[in-house]
């Protein structure tokens, strides 16, 4: 941090040429910076072109030229105690103010102070430096409040924070609109993020509705009430009291099912009536996948 000693020292080290107020302050502000660690690596018409924080040279000059430009001063500095970012500053004179920005390299947002240069300078004050200054110990305060101890607290990049923080929000908004189960509940969850497997489809279609294939989402249900992989038992061998028939032809034969139980004309053996579902079998017995039909011998 600087302070009012330390920056009348740089001052004097330095013994500047001033021909204006504001080359007092806008030397003031730069002495701020070097009093505070910073190294000055261009200044001057250099540090005025573009892409001024990419300076590569990590060479520290002198202040030759550094008030070429009238009303308008630039300082490219950088800090080795702090992560040697380099840092740009520029000041420009508008009517009785000295206007000072400052950007740090990786940042977008840079950090202003508005200095009055009629508080802080003397004019016509002689060859002592210190009479050429006055409440300099404000001024001091001023550079250090509003660049000096931002600069020091702020992220290296606000840009990359930017970013960081658009990413996190991404990955946020991308888990809550995964669809799917993705617990240890479910183990068929889908394989990868976002992705959703369809379902394989188990009992519940009939021959006369069949269900999807595998991997196919179902698309009509309540049809048929299962599928043929049934033991002899099942219910859809015998119907029920509230199954309704078939209109157009016999009890437990749908109309344009997947088998045709008729044979040709007048064909013994074929008789539509040896096609008609009997009556529940009681309980009882071995399993139904061992167990054998023990009334008639030609049932399916």
């Amino acid at each position: 941090m600087a302070t009012e000693q330390s920056i009348m020292a740089v001052i004097r080290a330095a013994r500047p040429q001033f021909r204006t107020g504001f080359d007092k302050a806008a030397f003031a502000v730069h002495a701020a910076f070097v009093a505070a660690g910073y190294v000055l690596h261009a200044t001057g018409p250099a540090a005025f072109i573009d892409g001024a924080l990419s300076i590569s040279s990590k060479d520290e000059v002198g202040m030759d030229n550094w008030n070429d430009v009238e009303d308008n001063y630039a300082f490219v500095y950088s800090n080795p105690e702090k992560g040697s970012k380099k840092v740009l500053v520029k000041c420009l004179v508008m009517n009785d103010k000295l206007l000072v920005d400052v950007l740090k390299e990786g940042s977008s947002e840079p950090l202003h102070l508005e200095l009055d240069a009629g508080e802080y300078v003397q004019e016509d004050a002689g060859t002592n430096y210190g009479s050429h200054f006055k409440n300099l110990g404000k001024l001091v305060e001023n550079v250090n409040r509003e660049v000096l101890n931002k600069l020091d607290s702020a992220p290296a990049s606000s840009s990359s924070a930017k970013s960081s923080s658009t990413e996190a929000s991404l990955r946020e908004e991308r888990d809550r609109l995964r669809i799917g189960p993705d617990t240890q509940e479910d183990s068929y969850g889908p394989p990868h993020p976002g992705y959703i497997v369809p379902p394989i489809p188990g009992s519940g279609s009939s021959d006369l509705f069949p269900g999807p294939g595998a991997g196919m989402y179902p698309s009509r249900d309540g049809f048929g009430g299962g599928s043929m992989l049934v033991g002899p038992n099942d219910p859809r061998f015998f119907g029920g009291p509230t199954r309704e028939p078939f209109p157009g032809g016999l009890p437990g034969v749908p109309p344009g099912a997947r088998f045709d139980p008729y044979g040709p004309p007048n064909v013994p053996g074929f008789e539509p009536g040896r096609f008609i579902r009997n009556s529940r079998r009681p309980g009882g017995g071995l399993h139904p996948d061992l167990e054998h039909f023990h009334n008639g011998s030609d049932f399916i």
